[in-house]
């Protein structure tokens, strides 16, 4: 792309399980918005992190009040899309599939493996319009990029690539779903909400990346304890100070514009007859893609 088709960049962060707001940093704003899907988990938070606006979004809550199938992810990725984000970094706690990781490394995964049971929305389609965008490589390169070395400045121990399984939960696995994990995926590591919202960010057209915190074996390891709430907790709080420092330190490493292909994605997804796109359909996703409706 030339540069004339930049786009400005505008860095969004979704916490996950312990991380509900941002450490150290100036905040200037909170917007409390609604979206066409409902409202989000919480209140956006704007900060001044390394001379930009980062918006933050604690993805289950404060205080915790959503379960991963019940999370807004509509509600969530849009209103990151309202407030102009076209970077999207995730924050998560995942369990480890292999044995080279330890529990307090980041993982920055390439791909996504879906075991989720169909419970949550995973499109902004529908309803009077019909649109495919391609998935193949959910995780943006370019942002992971930036990840990567962040986390490394940060004095993280990070190993990057591999399969992100998400499950239904709230449960944990069963010893014969871990084992299954490991031997037929080969799976890195496994964690509940990155389905619909890997999918939902690519359809807003974001980059859109995973700062995965690994915090437990799940329960295939045989020489440690199976997970438990409390062993993840106390490695989420023990990491807390470092994921938020790599936070930071990725904001201040963006570029002030980007032409990724992301910005993009839904260019030629939707297949539509523009004639036969309600007036309900173009306002509800006017914010995602007016821009294509008036073209």
């Amino acid at each position: 792309m030339s540069d004339q088709n930049s786009t400005p960049v505008q860095f969004g962060v979704i916490g996950g399980s312990g991380v509900y707001q941002m450490q150290g940093v100036e905040v200037v704003a909170e917007h409390d918005l609604s979206t066409p899907f409902g409202r989000p988990s919480d209140p956006v938070v704007e900060a001044q992190v390394a001379g930009r606006s980062v918006f933050f979004l604690p993805r289950h809550g404060k205080g915790h009040r959503y379960t991963p199938s019940e999370v807004p992810y509509q509600a969530n990725v849009h209103v990151m899309k309202q407030l102009g984000v076209t970077h999207l970094l995730a924050v998560s706690a995942v369990g480890i599939m292999q044995e080279q990781i330890k529990p307090g490394d980041m993982v920055i995964p390439d791909q996504i493996f879906d075991r989720t049971k169909d419970t949550r929305t995973s499109t902004f389609f529908g309803e009077g319009i019909v649109g495919h965008v391609s998935l193949a490589d959910p995780f943006c390169d370019d942002l992971r990029g930036v990840l990567a070395v962040a986390a490394r400045s940060c004095g993280a121990t990070v190993h990057e690539g591999g399969t992100y399984v998400c499950m239904e939960g709230p449960q944990f696995s069963t010893r014969a779903e871990s084992n299954f994990y490991r031997a037929s995926l080969d799976a890195k590591v496994i964690g509940m909400t990155a389905i619909p919202e890997a999918k939902l960010a690519r359809e807003a057209e974001m980059c859109y990346a995973m700062l995965a915190m690994g915090t437990d074996y799940d329960c295939w390891h045989e020489d440690e304890e199976d997970v438990s709430v409390e062993a993840v907790i106390a490695i989420l709080k023990a990491n807390a100070d470092l994921g938020n420092r790599v936070v930071q330190d990725v904001a201040g490493r963006l570029p002030e514009a980007s032409d990724c292909d992301c910005h993009s994605a839904a260019r030629f997804a939707i297949i539509t007859a523009p004639d036969a796109i309600t007036e309900q359909a173009k306002q509800r996703l006017s914010t995602l893609y007016g821009h294509y409706f008036n073209d």
